[in-house]
């Protein structure tokens, strides 16, 4: 019954793609400028600082957020992580991981309290946001390579696409999650809706979207060997260099440095959300 194909949807879905590289390339460079711009500026400035004074930073934030334990386990990783001759790989995932949580976090703290405050908006965003977070992540490099090209910009945005959902989810849920009693509270007192939002919805749900921010953190984290394959540089090259080369040592110390730096992110983000 289905032995031939009937509707040649991946013909529709390339010849869509090269349309919008052949007539909108400009408007996909206007996109690509600010990402380029906030990536080159942090890979710049992390490697340039002393890995001293990067390490005293990080552990200041692990301590400052979390407890003295993390900071000393940030010192130690960190000082692993630069014994490995992983410091420059490092610092380039760290730039691009901050960079993306930018960008998910302009893009998606809005769009989550505009979800939160609409149910039509939110059901018509849902299923958005479902096929985002199922669909393969190796589906999204081959669009991502023919609209912007490879290398670390490139890296970026496949990874803001990856991993913006859960911030999304998290801040119309926060939203959500306020007692109605204190917004009729507040327009009791002749609070406007700007001042509800600002005043008790968001400062209520902040931890809730620092939550978020933190799952997106970790989302953005298992893109970056993933975004390897498209050019991008960071510590998802020791993984692929490995992979092509059956050099197990290399995709071990990749790896690890991966994880040293989900796990110190990861419980810097939870202790802010706790704090906030």
């Amino acid at each position: 019954m289905f032995e031939d194909k009937i509707f040649p949807l991946d013909s529709w879905v390339s010849v869509a793609v090269d349309w919008l590289v052949e007539n909108h390339r400009d408007f996909f460079q206007a996109i690509k400028w600010p990402v380029e711009q906030t990536l080159n500026g942090l890979d710049a400035g992390f490697n340039a600082l002393h890995p001293l004074i990067v390490i005293a930073l990080v552990a200041f934030a692990a301590y400052r957020f979390s407890n003295k334990g993390l900071a000393v386990f940030t010192v130690l990783s960190m000082v692993l992580i630069g014994t490995l001759g992983l410091w420059e790989d490092t610092m380039t995932t760290l730039a691009m991981v901050l960079s993306s949580v930018v960008f998910c976090g302009l893009v998606g703290v809005p769009v989550g309290i505009c979800s939160g405050r609409s149910n039509r908006f939110e059901a018509s965003l849902r299923p958005v946001l479902d096929a985002m977070q199922t669909t393969p992540a190796f589906v999204y490099l081959v669009p991502i390579v023919m609209l912007f090209s490879v290398g670390n910009v490139a890296g970026v945005l496949a990874t803001i696409i990856f991993a913006i959902p859960p911030v999304i989810r998290l801040t119309s849920l926060g939203i959500r999650q306020v007692h109605p009693e204190l917004i009729e509270a507040a327009q009791a007192f002749g609070a406007t809706r700007g001042q509800v939002l600002r005043r008790v919805q968001i400062p209520l749900a902040m931890p809730t979207i620092m939550a978020g921010l933190n799952q997106t953190i970790m989302m953005a984290l298992s893109m970056v060997v993933i975004a390897s394959l498209i050019g991008a540089g960071g510590l998802g090259s020791p993984v692929t260099r490995g992979l092509n080369t059956l050099d197990i040592g290399q995709a071990v110390i990749g790896g690890l440095g991966i994880v040293l730096m989900a796990i110190i992110l990861d419980r810097i983000t939870q202790g802010m959300a706790q704090k906030s």
